[in-house]
């Protein structure tokens, strides 16, 4: 079993596997009340890329960390597909809903690590 800090990096490099970009870690472990210790944010450019990355997720973190989701919703509209490590849920959005539900305000008081682009 993996801490928490190395199944971020690896549900990280799981995203960038499929070119998902925008990656924002929100550490929430510091909040009273937060579900999760932190929520990993990304986006596809549409949505067969959004089902690509949470599929490299699921098979990185499996492979790399022998972890696997508890819950997985989403799959199928592929808009906002959710994935739940336990302390760690993992978003991939399209754009549009990423804009429209601005988790990243949304948790204001947690700390952002936004991680760049690779080309």
């Amino acid at each position: 079993m993996v801490n928490t800090e190395q199944l971020v990096q690896t549900i990280t490099k799981g995203i960038q596997e499929k070119k998902g970009n925008g990656i924002v870690i929100a550490d929430l472990s510091n909040i009273d009340g937060s579900i999760a210790n932190y929520f990993v944010i990304c986006q596809g450019n549409s949505p067969t890329q959004v089902e690509a990355i949470s599929e490299s997720v699921n098979d990185y973190v499996r492979e790399h960390a022998g972890e696997k989701p508890t819950h997985v919703i989403g799959l199928g509209a592929d808009q906002w597909v959710a994935m739940d490590y336990s302390d760690v849920l993992v978003h991939i959005f399209l754009p549009d809903t990423r804009a429209f539900y601005d988790l990243e305000n949304l948790w204001e008081d947690a700390k952002l690590t936004r991680i760049p682009d690779e080309n």
